[in-house]
């Protein structure tokens, strides 16, 4: 079931374990996003989170965010990610990311992210990718979801 997400924010960070700020465009390419402390030949080089997600968190808590808040490159709205499978992919005019895991390890008060905001929804929901098709991605620009066995 192919589905359309749109991008609301694009975020990078120079050191792993903090908060990431919007940017106007990113680079995605072999390694990742381009200049953002989590690029490299591993299998998490992306993150994503939906505001949909974001939304859940900033009820619970009481508190609004900031897009990049939780570390995520790409913030989305459309879907719910955590819903997606490792092999699914995300297309869009020149990017194509592939899906390879769903949540991760929270580390606690040893993680600038949880001790700043208490708590973090990424182990939970948010998702990781690595990079297919490298190309520029912005606010506004569309990823269409393929699921693995469509």
């Amino acid at each position: 079931m192919q589905k359309i997400i749109k991008i609301v924010s694009v975020n990078i960070s120079e050191q792993k374990g903090t908060v990431k700020h919007p940017c106007d465009s990113i680079l995605l390419n072999s390694q990742g996003v381009e200049g953002d402390a989590h690029a490299g030949k591993w299998h998490r080089q992306v993150s994503l989170l939906g505001v949909e997600s974001i939304a859940r968190f900033e009820e619970q808590s009481g508190r609004k965010l900031h897009y990049g808040e939780f570390a995520e490159n790409i913030t989305t709205q459309g879907m719910e990610l955590y819903n997606t499978q490792p092999g699914d992919r995300f297309v869009g005019d020149e990017v194509e990311l592939e899906v390879t895991q769903i949540g991760k390890k929270c580390h606690g008060t040893a993680c600038a992210i949880f001790v700043e905001v208490g708590d973090c929804v990424m182990p939970r929901e948010g998702i990781f990718c690595k990079v297919i098709k490298g190309g520029r991605l912005a606010p506004g620009m569309e990823l269409t979801y393929f699921p693995k066995n469509s």
